[in-house]
């Protein structure tokens, strides 16, 4: 699984971060957790909006911060 956080790098952003590797720590996935700060990169997405959460190249959450039930969902 390749999940991928977009976002330059603010508060929100590493907030989001942290949530999604908590997840994945808990639920015992095995996945790569990418952190994407490159714009024209996020844009390629289509995100015009951070943080944003991508798993397996499909947008899950543009705009906020998710909650980790959220991402637990995503990922099982």
């Amino acid at each position: 699984m390749d999940i991928k956080v977009l976002g330059p790098g603010c508060a929100k952003c590493e907030k989001t971060e942290k949530i999604v590797r908590d997840a994945v720590a808990e639920s015992g996935v095995v996945a790569n957790v990418e952190k994407v700060t490159d714009v024209m990169e996020i844009a390629g997405y289509g995100v015009f909006g951070t943080p944003a959460v991508v798993v397996d190249g499909d947008v899950k959450c543009v705009g906020k911060i998710p909650k980790k039930a959220d991402v637990l969902g995503w990922i099982k």
